[in-house]
Protein backbone atom coordinates (compact mmCIF):
# COMPACT_ATOMS: atom_id res chain seq x y z
CA UNK A 1 0.00 0.00 0.00
CA UNK A 2 1.68 3.65 -0.85
CA UNK A 3 2.36 6.25 1.65
CA UNK A 4 0.82 9.92 1.95
CA UNK A 5 4.78 10.73 1.24
CA UNK A 6 4.42 8.51 -2.36
CA UNK A 7 1.69 9.83 -3.55
CA UNK A 8 2.73 13.59 -3.15
CA UNK A 9 5.43 12.65 -5.63
CA UNK A 10 3.61 12.23 -7.89
CA UNK A 11 4.13 14.33 -11.58
CA UNK A 12 3.19 17.73 -11.77
CA UNK A 13 -0.19 18.75 -14.06
CA UNK A 14 -0.35 21.37 -16.27
CA UNK A 15 -0.56 24.79 -14.45
CA UNK A 16 0.28 22.99 -10.75
CA UNK A 17 1.53 26.00 -8.98
CA UNK A 18 2.81 24.42 -4.75
CA UNK A 19 2.27 27.72 -3.60
CA UNK A 20 -1.29 28.35 -4.84
CA UNK A 21 -2.20 25.30 -2.93
CA UNK A 22 -4.23 25.58 0.41
CA UNK A 23 -4.56 29.12 0.16
CA UNK A 24 -4.74 31.37 3.39
CA UNK A 25 -7.92 32.45 3.07
CA UNK A 26 -9.64 29.42 2.28
CA UNK A 27 -7.66 27.91 5.75
CA UNK A 28 -9.11 30.96 7.44
CA UNK A 29 -12.65 30.49 6.27
CA UNK A 30 -12.30 26.87 7.51
CA UNK A 31 -11.16 28.04 10.65
CA UNK A 32 -13.36 30.49 11.52
CA UNK A 33 -16.45 28.57 10.85
CA UNK A 34 -15.15 26.29 13.65
CA UNK A 35 -17.43 26.10 17.00
CA UNK A 36 -14.07 26.45 18.78
CA UNK A 37 -13.71 29.51 17.08
CA UNK A 38 -16.79 31.47 17.89
CA UNK A 39 -16.73 30.26 21.16
CA UNK A 40 -13.07 31.06 21.96
CA UNK A 41 -14.56 34.69 20.44
CA UNK A 42 -18.07 34.59 22.93
CA UNK A 43 -15.48 34.34 25.99
CA UNK A 44 -13.25 36.70 25.38
CA UNK A 45 -15.58 39.51 24.64
CA UNK A 46 -17.41 38.55 27.28
CA UNK A 47 -15.00 38.86 30.05
CA UNK A 48 -14.79 42.65 29.94
CA UNK A 49 -18.59 42.68 31.17
CA UNK A 50 -18.17 40.17 33.28
CA UNK A 51 -15.18 42.37 35.02
CA UNK A 52 -17.46 45.07 34.78
CA UNK A 53 -20.78 43.32 37.14
CA UNK A 54 -17.84 41.94 39.26
CA UNK A 55 -16.93 45.52 40.03
CA UNK A 56 -20.22 47.17 40.16
CA UNK A 57 -21.23 44.13 42.89
CA UNK A 58 -18.32 43.89 45.06
CA UNK A 59 -17.77 47.64 44.88
CA UNK A 60 -14.72 49.84 44.01
CA UNK A 61 -11.38 47.93 44.05
CA UNK A 62 -8.70 49.34 45.89
CA UNK A 63 -5.58 48.49 48.21
CA UNK A 64 -7.17 49.16 51.44
CA UNK A 65 -7.58 46.96 54.92
CA UNK A 66 -8.12 43.76 53.56
CA UNK A 67 -6.69 44.37 50.32
CA UNK A 68 -2.69 43.62 51.29
CA UNK A 69 -0.03 46.52 51.30
CA UNK A 70 0.70 45.42 47.74
CA UNK A 71 -0.47 47.81 45.12
CA UNK A 72 -1.40 46.59 41.63
CA UNK A 73 -3.31 47.38 38.53
CA UNK A 74 -6.57 45.88 39.87
CA UNK A 75 -6.74 49.03 42.56
CA UNK A 76 -6.72 51.31 39.65
CA UNK A 77 -9.25 49.17 37.45
CA UNK A 78 -12.00 51.32 37.61
CA UNK A 79 -10.44 55.18 37.01
CA UNK A 80 -10.82 54.65 33.29
CA UNK A 81 -11.32 53.00 30.34
CA UNK A 82 -7.46 52.44 29.55
CA UNK A 83 -6.89 51.67 33.33
CA UNK A 84 -9.83 48.66 32.71
CA UNK A 85 -8.67 47.26 29.86
CA UNK A 86 -4.76 47.20 31.25
CA UNK A 87 -6.46 44.99 34.23
CA UNK A 88 -8.36 42.90 32.05
CA UNK A 89 -4.80 41.92 30.01
CA UNK A 90 -3.45 41.92 33.79
CA UNK A 91 -5.96 38.79 34.90
CA UNK A 92 -5.89 36.82 31.56
CA UNK A 93 -2.13 37.06 30.60
CA UNK A 94 -0.94 34.29 32.60
CA UNK A 95 -3.90 31.88 31.70
CA UNK A 96 -6.76 32.91 29.87
CA UNK A 97 -5.02 33.86 26.64
CA UNK A 98 -2.86 31.14 26.65
CA UNK A 99 -5.83 28.90 25.96
CA UNK A 100 -6.92 30.38 22.28
CA UNK A 101 -3.01 30.07 21.38
CA UNK A 102 -3.16 27.03 22.32
CA UNK A 103 -6.25 26.13 20.94
CA UNK A 104 -5.52 27.45 17.41
CA UNK A 105 -2.14 26.41 16.94
CA UNK A 106 -2.75 22.86 18.71
CA UNK A 107 -5.92 21.81 17.13
CA UNK A 108 -5.14 22.89 13.68
CA UNK A 109 -3.14 20.13 11.79
CA UNK A 110 -3.88 17.33 14.44
CA UNK A 111 -7.70 17.65 14.07
CA UNK A 112 -7.53 17.05 10.02
CA UNK A 113 -5.86 13.75 11.37
CA UNK A 114 -8.84 13.20 14.09
CA UNK A 115 -11.00 13.43 10.75
CA UNK A 116 -8.81 11.22 8.34
CA UNK A 117 -8.76 14.31 6.04
CA UNK A 118 -5.36 15.05 6.23
CA UNK A 119 -3.96 12.58 3.84
CA UNK A 120 -6.64 13.54 1.33
CA UNK A 121 -5.32 17.12 1.51
CA UNK A 122 -1.54 16.09 1.09
CA UNK A 123 -2.88 13.98 -2.23
CA UNK A 124 -4.58 17.45 -3.79
CA UNK A 125 -1.58 17.77 -3.69
CA UNK A 126 -0.66 19.97 -1.26
CA UNK A 127 3.25 20.39 -0.07
CA UNK A 128 3.61 19.19 3.37
CA UNK A 129 5.54 22.52 4.14
CA UNK A 130 2.78 24.40 2.30
CA UNK A 131 0.32 22.81 4.42
CA UNK A 132 2.14 23.59 7.69
CA UNK A 133 2.66 27.19 6.93
CA UNK A 134 -0.75 28.00 5.71
CA UNK A 135 -2.07 26.47 9.01
CA UNK A 136 0.80 27.70 11.45
CA UNK A 137 0.32 31.30 9.65
CA UNK A 138 -3.60 31.06 10.04
CA UNK A 139 -3.25 29.47 13.64
CA UNK A 140 -1.01 32.79 14.45
CA UNK A 141 -3.47 34.98 12.67
CA UNK A 142 -6.47 34.07 14.93
CA UNK A 143 -3.96 33.72 18.46
CA UNK A 144 -3.11 37.53 17.44
CA UNK A 145 -6.81 38.43 16.50
CA UNK A 146 -7.89 36.97 20.19
CA UNK A 147 -5.35 39.10 21.95
CA UNK A 148 -6.30 42.27 20.12
CA UNK A 149 -10.27 41.58 20.69
CA UNK A 150 -10.02 41.63 24.31
CA UNK A 151 -8.40 44.94 24.83
CA UNK A 152 -10.37 46.47 22.47
CA UNK A 153 -13.75 44.81 23.37
CA UNK A 154 -12.62 46.06 26.84
CA UNK A 155 -11.80 50.01 25.96
CA UNK A 156 -15.18 50.09 24.76
CA UNK A 157 -16.56 48.63 27.56
CA UNK A 158 -14.59 50.52 29.83
CA UNK A 159 -15.42 53.96 28.32
CA UNK A 160 -18.99 53.62 28.69
CA UNK A 161 -18.91 52.20 32.21
CA UNK A 162 -15.99 54.48 33.90
CA UNK A 163 -15.06 57.07 31.12
CA UNK A 164 -11.73 58.06 28.88
CA UNK A 165 -9.16 59.54 30.67
CA UNK A 166 -5.41 59.02 31.19
CA UNK A 167 -3.82 56.05 32.74
CA UNK A 168 -3.66 56.14 36.46
CA UNK A 169 -0.59 54.55 37.70
CA UNK A 170 -1.10 52.25 40.60
CA UNK A 171 2.30 53.85 42.62
CA UNK A 172 1.19 57.29 41.56
CA UNK A 173 1.33 59.26 37.93
CA UNK A 174 -0.54 58.86 35.10
CA UNK A 175 0.24 58.11 31.43
CA UNK A 176 -1.35 60.53 28.97
CA UNK A 177 -4.18 60.08 27.50
CA UNK A 178 -2.83 60.38 23.92
CA UNK A 179 -0.22 57.81 25.52
CA UNK A 180 -2.58 55.14 26.54
CA UNK A 181 -3.88 53.25 23.14
CA UNK A 182 0.16 52.95 21.83
CA UNK A 183 1.38 51.55 25.28
CA UNK A 184 -1.12 49.15 25.54
CA UNK A 185 -0.78 48.35 21.87
CA UNK A 186 2.66 47.43 22.96
CA UNK A 187 1.47 45.39 25.82
CA UNK A 188 -0.31 43.79 23.20
CA UNK A 189 2.29 43.09 21.07
CA UNK A 190 4.43 41.28 23.78
CA UNK A 191 1.97 39.18 25.15
CA UNK A 192 1.73 37.75 21.50
CA UNK A 193 5.17 37.13 21.12
CA UNK A 194 5.79 35.74 24.30
CA UNK A 195 2.70 33.47 23.50
CA UNK A 196 5.16 32.15 20.52
CA UNK A 197 6.69 29.37 22.74
CA UNK A 198 2.97 28.05 23.58
CA UNK A 199 2.13 28.16 20.19
CA UNK A 200 5.51 26.32 19.01
CA UNK A 201 4.80 24.10 21.67
CA UNK A 202 1.08 23.40 20.47
CA UNK A 203 2.06 23.04 16.77
CA UNK A 204 4.88 20.53 17.22
CA UNK A 205 2.30 18.38 19.91
CA UNK A 206 -0.07 18.92 16.90
CA UNK A 207 2.04 17.62 14.05
CA UNK A 208 2.75 14.83 16.47
CA UNK A 209 -0.55 13.29 17.10
CA UNK A 210 -4.39 12.23 16.17
CA UNK A 211 -5.68 13.55 19.10
CA UNK A 212 -6.39 17.71 19.18
CA UNK A 213 -7.04 17.70 23.04
CA UNK A 214 -3.41 16.09 23.24
CA UNK A 215 -2.01 18.74 21.44
CA UNK A 216 -3.69 21.51 23.22
CA UNK A 217 -3.56 19.95 26.95
CA UNK A 218 -0.38 18.98 26.28
CA UNK A 219 0.73 22.95 25.36
CA UNK A 220 -1.67 24.28 28.36
CA UNK A 221 -0.15 21.71 30.98
CA UNK A 222 3.49 22.62 29.66
CA UNK A 223 2.72 26.27 30.29
CA UNK A 224 1.72 25.39 33.51
CA UNK A 225 4.17 23.58 34.69
CA UNK A 226 6.44 26.38 33.70
CA UNK A 227 4.62 29.08 35.92
CA UNK A 228 4.94 26.63 38.70
CA UNK A 229 8.90 26.28 38.13
CA UNK A 230 9.12 29.93 37.73
CA UNK A 231 7.64 30.46 41.63
CA UNK A 232 10.56 27.97 42.62
CA UNK A 233 12.92 30.73 44.34
CA UNK A 234 15.20 27.94 44.80
CA UNK A 235 16.21 27.73 41.15
CA UNK A 236 17.59 31.46 41.15
CA UNK A 237 19.28 32.84 37.72
CA UNK A 238 18.02 29.58 35.79
CA UNK A 239 14.40 31.01 35.88
CA UNK A 240 15.95 33.99 33.29
CA UNK A 241 15.39 31.12 31.11
CA UNK A 242 12.00 30.00 31.35
CA UNK A 243 9.42 31.68 29.59
CA UNK A 244 6.76 32.47 32.19
CA UNK A 245 9.25 33.99 34.16
CA UNK A 246 8.98 37.33 31.62
CA UNK A 247 5.50 36.75 31.23
CA UNK A 248 4.33 40.06 33.23
CA UNK A 249 7.64 42.22 31.69
CA UNK A 250 4.76 44.32 29.86
CA UNK A 251 4.30 46.24 32.79
CA UNK A 252 7.19 48.13 32.24
CA UNK A 253 5.47 49.61 29.15
CA UNK A 254 3.03 51.28 31.76
CA UNK A 255 5.78 53.03 33.28
CA UNK A 256 5.84 56.76 32.97
CA UNK A 257 9.42 56.14 31.79
CA UNK A 258 9.83 53.07 28.96
CA UNK A 259 11.59 50.49 29.85
CA UNK A 260 12.83 47.59 27.31
CA UNK A 261 15.12 45.47 29.25
CA UNK A 262 12.72 43.16 30.56
CA UNK A 263 11.21 43.22 27.28
CA UNK A 264 13.30 42.45 25.34
CA UNK A 265 14.51 39.51 27.34
CA UNK A 266 11.13 37.49 27.59
CA UNK A 267 11.13 37.94 24.11
CA UNK A 268 14.14 36.81 23.15
CA UNK A 269 13.77 33.91 25.21
CA UNK A 270 10.37 33.27 23.98
CA UNK A 271 11.57 33.23 20.24
CA UNK A 272 14.29 31.14 20.60
CA UNK A 273 12.24 28.38 22.09
CA UNK A 274 9.54 28.75 19.54
CA UNK A 275 12.24 28.82 16.45
CA UNK A 276 13.49 25.53 18.07
CA UNK A 277 10.20 24.02 18.28
CA UNK A 278 8.77 24.39 14.61
CA UNK A 279 11.56 23.63 13.21
CA UNK A 280 11.13 20.47 15.24
CA UNK A 281 7.70 20.39 13.60
CA UNK A 282 8.60 20.80 9.92
CA UNK A 283 11.19 18.35 10.31
CA UNK A 284 9.13 15.75 12.12
CA UNK A 285 6.05 16.13 9.37
CA UNK A 286 8.19 15.88 6.15
CA UNK A 287 9.25 13.03 7.19
CA UNK A 288 6.30 11.21 9.07
CA UNK A 289 3.92 8.97 7.13
CA UNK A 290 0.36 10.07 7.39
CA UNK A 291 -2.41 7.26 7.37
CA UNK A 292 -4.95 9.01 8.69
Amino acid sequence: MSTAAEVTEAPEAPGYRARHTLPLRVEAARQLRRRRTLLMGGVLVALPFILIIAFAIGGTPDGGPGGGSRLTLMDTATQSAANFAATTLFVSAGFLLVVPVALFCGDTVASEAGWSSLRYLLAAPVPRARLLWSKLVVALGFSLAAMVLLPLVALAAGAAAYGWGPLELPTGGALATGDTVPRLALVVAFIFVSQLVTAGLAFWLSTRTDAPLGAVGGAVGLTIVGNVLDAVTALGSWRDFLPAHWQFAWADALQPELEWGGMVKGASVSVAYALILLALAFRGFSRKDIVS
